[in-house]
């Protein structure tokens, strides 16, 4: 557990995303092993040390009607890297997409991230350009789960 957080510890430094950084191997923990785990995590290791993870959950897609995986983050130490690590950890989630039956395999990437872009579409992906991630956290996400969802039906949309 404790090496799976310093290496998102890590991968939050490498994305200038620090300030968002709140994971700790307690919090995980149930998540991973728990009685109704929400994730599911691959780690790879060099002489016994953990250097790679890819931490992964189902989806699901209404259009084709079946499962599919999530791949929340996939790391491997700047030492590590271009060693076929990261591609045997992307490799096994798609392996297991594929025995699972699921449709499809998806993931974010930052946009100025070339480097992993590189990688994904090496491998096979396509990067859509039409989509958005869009995403409510925190005090927001507080905020907006006590609202009555029939007050917002009384206050119009207002057009970008």
């Amino acid at each position: 557990m404790e090496a799976i957080v310093a290496l998102v510890t890590e991968l939050a430094e490498y994305e200038q995303l620090t300030q968002q950084l709140a994971l700790t191997a307690e919090g995980l923990r149930p998540h991973l092993f728990g009685p109704r785990p929400a994730v599911e995590c691959i780690v790879g290791e060099v002489e016994g040390e953990v250097v790679g993870f890819a931490l992964f959950f189902a989806n699901f897609s209404t259009f084709l009607g079946r499962p599919g995986v999530h791949l929340e983050d996939l790391y491997v130490r700047p030492a590590h890297r271009r060693t076929g690590l990261g591609a045997a950890l992307f490799n096994h989630v798609g392996r297991l997409a594929v025995e699972r039956g699921c449709g499809r395999l998806e993931w974010s990437v930052l946009d100025w991230n070339s480097s992993a872009i590189a990688f994904y579409e090496q491998m096979g992906a396509t990067v859509l350009p039409d989509w958005r991630i869009c995403r409510i956290t925190g005090e927001a996400l507080h905020a907006f789960g006590h609202t009555d969802p029939l007050a917002a039906l009384e206050q119009p949309v207002q057009p970008a």
